[in-house]
């Protein structure tokens, strides 16, 4: 007697499928064109489905499987550098990929909700990208947020990233979505000319100059020390570290602007104030130039702060971190979950942020936009040191992830904020991907990974500001909310 599978568990499967193939139109696979036909298939299934519970469950299998393969590389932050036991490390990687794939799942539910059980173009053409829109935006700013693996991020090379300056990361995906559903009626005839319309469009915008240069180019180095995370908080390893970032550094003696990565000091401010900071502050002073490395900061109060801080010929200066990781370096809900990761025996970093501190610096001359590892993620917030800003910093330590998918996901967000703010980007990391962008989101250097190494280039300082940094994702809440209550409004009345 052959064996028969339900239909729904069929398309549950093909849309687990669906989910975990486009992890491969992300960075470092870099397939960005398997992503229009990955979502028109997905669309394909939601088109099939007759209500709200079985759209959702469509898009829960979807989201389990881009969670599930996209940024499974968590584990590795936790339970090898976190110091959970492997167990425990796994199901709180599983429990966390469960809960962010329950976005898809509301994508697909608001679909039917908005749309009714009618599958007609409208569905695939406007209800899609709004519902894929609200979602997005949902997932981005949510609970602090977590929007990696946003669909746009995977068309940073292709025609339709030249919307990023006007619409940012989120708009872009939107517009991927109805690309998908216009391939799907391509039958039609007139939505295979809209989808190119659409398309040729975008490779125009991405030839606009929305930014023009502020000056003469500054010779900037950008040093990776290269130091093992496991390695990097030994009191043993503190002297070797320092003099590793040193010497790459001194290789570099034209460098206006010398930028060390994200905690390159291993240490608190007040422990090395006298000892290392005072010392470098006189030495980069008498060099001419201007050092930015990261360092703990703790204040007299207690409380401390995961920060950047300048050095040299424009003056001391920090940059604190605002947007911290959750469970990574502070415990939300602390009263609740405090007396249970006590009991499971599970360490917890407790930094403190500082969102009354702008992401602005004084460095080499110019004012300089500055973010910290995660923070590069959100696109609202690196907006936030534009338009005074004339290029932009990424200090990041993206060792925590180790030979994973994470580094290279993480230098393609950062080619998006490029792309959305008409800036150079600067990305100093302790064991790479540092690189290089400039304003249309290129690469022009990066270091190989798990390497000491010493970029050196000239960025240009830009002035102006694109219809994304005046606007932020203000746009795109107006069109998710009056579209989505104009459908449900619309739905209302047919029925």
């Amino acid at each position: 007697m052959p064996l028969r599978v339900a239909p729904s568990l069929l398309r549950g499967a093909a849309a687990f499928g669906l989910g975990a193939l486009l992890v491969l139109a992300f960075a470092p696979f870099g397939q960005g064109w398997l992503a229009l036909p990955l979502i028109a298939a997905l669309l394909h299934l939601w088109r099939g489905t007759h209500n709200t519970r079985e759209a959702a469950a469509i898009g829960y299998a979807f989201g389990l499987g881009l969670m599930g393969f996209g940024v499974f590389w968590l584990r590795i932050s936790i339970d090898q550098f976190g110091g959970v036991v492997p167990p425990l490390g796994l199901l709180f990687t599983l429990l966390f990929i469960a809960v962010v794939a329950a976005y898809f799942a509301l994508a697909g539910a608001s679909l039917r909700w908005l749309g009714g059980t009618r599958d007609g173009p409208w569905l695939l053409w406007l209800v899609a990208p709004l519902a894929w829109l609200g979602t997005e935006l949902l997932r981005a700013y949510l609970f602090t947020g977590f929007p990696w693996l946003s669909l746009g991020y995977s068309q940073v090379d292709l025609p339709l990233a030249g919307f990023a300056p006007l619409l940012g990361v989120f708009g872009v995906g939107a517009l991927l979505v109805l690309s998908a559903g216009l391939l799907l009626t391509w039958r039609r005839g007139w939505p295979l000319l809209a989808l190119i319309l659409l398309w040729g469009t975008g490779a125009l915008l991405g030839r606009i100059d929305w930014t023009e240069p502020a000056g003469t180019p500054v010779p900037v180095a950008l040093v990776q020390g290269n130091v093992p995370q496991h390695e990097k908080w030994r009191p043993e390893q503190f002297q070797p570290s320092i003099e590793r970032y040193l010497g790459l550094s001194e290789q570099a003696p034209e460098a206006r602007l010398v930028v060390w990565p994200e905690t390159a000091i291993a240490a608190f401010d007040d422990e090395v104030e006298y000892t290392l900071l005072r010392p470098l502050d006189r030495r980069m002073h008498n060099e001419g130039r201007d050092l930015l490395t990261g360092i703990a900061v703790r204040r007299p109060d207690g409380r401390y702060y995961n920060a950047m801080v300048g050095l040299g010929t424009s003056g001391r200066q920090q940059y604190l971190k605002r947007h911290l990781v959750p469970f990574g370096e502070y415990l939300p809900l602390a009263p609740l979950l405090r007396p249970l990761l006590d009991f499971l025996r599970i360490p917890m970093s407790d930094f403190s942020a500082d969102p009354s501190v702008g992401p602005v610096l004084h460095l080499a001359d110019h004012v300089v936009g500055v973010d910290i590892c995660y923070e590069d993620a959100f696109g609202h917030e690196v907006a936030e040191a534009l338009p005074q800003a004339a290029f932009l910093i990424n200090a990041s330590n993206d060792a925590w992830f180790g030979d994973s998918l994470a580094p290279h996901q993480h230098l393609q967000i950062a080619r998006m904020r490029a792309r959305e703010t008409g800036r150079w980007l600067l990305r100093a990391t302790n064991t790479g991907i540092s690189a290089v962008i400039d304003e249309r989101g290129r690469v022009r250097a990066r270091s190989p990974q798990f390497a000491p190494a010493l970029l050196q280039a000239e960025v240009v300082p830009r002035r102006g500001a694109t219809p994304y940094v005046r606007w932020h994702d203000a746009p795109l809440w107006v069109l998710a909310i009056l579209g989505g209550l104009w459908l449900r409004w619309r739905r209302d009345r047919v029925v």
